[in-house]
């Protein structure tokens, strides 16, 4: 924290808030914020009467200040940090406006800046506990999914099938579910469920995740309903299946995340599906769904062993349907190991 310049650090609940604390609280108008000052020890600040509460949440950090309701808990951050300054206190980026508004009130000679580097590369690479967890989650979204495709039959609607695959989900206990796309609904990278019918010749999309002790999953698969897929299908399919694996193959510490991405979109330009390719081609994850690195044009960040991130290229056709292939990876010394099994089946 020193080296970056900062005198503290402070997080309102959040995904790296419960990082660094290993527990999970709300957002409301009572502040309940973590606070890390370069002089002295971690702390909580918090409701009185919520402190015990705090207290049984929380293992990794002792010092817990309580505020009454007539208080004002802005001044117990600034009496936290400010034997550290004064200096830069650096904010995770998704505090809310009002809260850092209302710290300058109590620390008009600090400068507030934002410290989303420094939480981004607390959680970007993995340890291996963190990977067992996620590669539990992402074997269940797998086989969840695979029963989810066995139960098809012919009448029945997207939103059924949803509920069929967080039930699966559940029976697995955990929570989680995903989105369920047949046909032309297939087409929009983002859709959702539309209680549109099951029909001979459809392709069924479904991107599925599920959470295991705070850690995620995300998973894209492909599966043709009834007759034989078309031969314009099984091109968009095995070039979407193309892209991936070169993006696959090419992966390994010292690359740039932006590569990844021009390796499979070449592929797609080549196959003249350039202008159906439509998003990045795929976003890290651990505990939440979508986060740093990210494969995408521009992105110059380079992969690290430990990094977890899907890689999933895919085709949309306008009102027709759409293809994508979305698998999980984690970064190794000298290659990228799939989480996921990387179904190549149409």
């Amino acid at each position: 924290m020193s080296e970056s310049g900062l005198a503290a650090l402070l997080a309102e609940p959040c995904t790296s808030f419960t990082y660094l604390t290993d527990a999970s609280f709300g957002r409301s108008e009572r502040l309940i914020a973590l606070v890390v000052p370069v002089q002295g020890k971690p702390l909580i600040v918090a409701p009185k009467f919520e402190m015990e509460r705090v207290a049984r949440a929380v293992k990794s950090v002792s010092e817990i200040w309580g505020w009454e309701e007539h208080e004002n808990p802005y001044q117990l951050v600034a009496d936290a940090v400010r034997a550290s300054g004064p200096g830069r206190i650096g904010i995770e980026p998704s505090t809310r406006y009002g809260v850092v508004r209302r710290l300058d009130e109590v620390l008009s000679d600090w400068e507030f800046v934002d410290a989303d580097p420094l939480f981004r590369n607390l959680r970007i690479v993995k340890s291996e506990e963190e990977i067992a967890l996620i590669r539990r989650a992402v074997s269940i979204t797998e086989t969840s999914i695979a029963a989810t495709f066995a139960s098809l039959q012919l009448g029945v609607t997207d939103r059924e099938v949803a509920g069929y695959l967080r039930d699966e989900m559940q029976q697995r206990g955990v929570s989680g579910g995903g989105l369920v796309q047949f046909g032309p609904t297939s087409a929009l990278p983002h859709g959702g469920t539309e209680n549109r019918r099951l029909e001979r010749g459809m392709p069924v999309l479904i991107d599925a995740g599920c959470r295991v002790h705070g850690y995620t999953s995300d998973i894209t698969r492909m599966h043709f309903f009834g007759d034989e897929p078309s031969p314009q299908y099984r091109e968009v399919f095995n070039t979407v299946f193309a892209a991936q694996t070169a993006a696959y193959e090419a992966a390994r510490p010292g690359i740039e995340c932006q590569q990844l991405d021009r390796i499979a979109r070449r592929i797609i330009r080549e196959a003249g599906y350039g202008r159906y390719f439509t998003h990045r081609l795929g976003h890290g994850m651990g505990m939440d769904g979508h986060e740093p690195p990210y494969l995408v044009e521009g992105n110059t960040q380079v992969l690290e062993s430990g990094m977890v991130f899907t890689i999933e290229p895919g085709i949309y056709l306008p009102s027709q349907w759409g293809v994508r292939i979305e698998d999980d990876f984690v970064v190794r010394q000298d290659r990228l190991e799939p989480l996921s099994s990387r179904v190549a089946q149409i």
